[in-house]
């Protein structure tokens, strides 16, 4: 079983005050930059909620809050150490470089936005943070720009997955976790 199967099935199978803590740690990690299934937990979440696992709410307050946390301390690994990290010598210099390079073109042509739309494309959702502090931008700003894409990021795929939980359970039930037949 891949890390990311074994992280969701924990998250289905552990008592309600650790789902929440596991929801917290999963979206913090990913937001700081580590390739961790933040979002996937969160649709997770949702769907437990939908069975009366969880609070919506406390799904909601708990991603937003981990997504805001998670994105300052990446902007501010990015801010103080970010662009000498990423140009290192080793065997992925070259496809940091380029991540460099077009983290600087999106941040000059599209600033904040890239900050508060990035939460909805996996990728970005990782490096934004990160590319945020390594290219400069204003903390203000980017505070700003994160915790109302947090907000609102959280909300939609938390409601979503809420919405959709009892089809999402009829799926799982029929398909399993990542498509595998029960």
């Amino acid at each position: 079983m891949c890390v990311v199967h074994t992280l969701i099935a924990l998250l289905f199978s552990v008592p309600t005050n650790l789902g929440y803590a596991a929801l917290g740690a999963l979206i913090a990690g990913e937001t700081m930059g580590v390739p961790l299934p933040g979002e996937t937990a969160l649709i997770a979440a949702g769907i437990l909620a939908s069975e009366g696992h969880l609070s919506i709410e406390l799904v909601i307050l708990v991603a937003a809050g981990a997504a805001i946390l998670g994105d300052n301390v990446g902007f501010w690994i990015g801010r103080r150490g970010g662009r000498k990290l990423l140009e290192l010598p080793g065997p992925l210099a070259r496809h940091r470089q380029r991540l460099l390079d077009r983290g600087e073109e999106i941040f000059r042509r599209y600033g904040a936005k890239t900050v508060f739309f990035g939460r909805w494309f996996s990728g970005l959702r990782i490096a934004s943070a990160w590319l945020a502090g390594v290219n400069r931008m204003r903390w203000g700003t980017f505070l700003v720009f994160n915790a109302l894409g947090g907000i609102c990021w959280a909300v939609s795929v938390a409601l979503l997955s809420y919405w959709a939980g009892h089809s999402a359970d009829t799926v799982l039930k029929t398909v399993g976790i990542g498509g595998a037949p029960r």
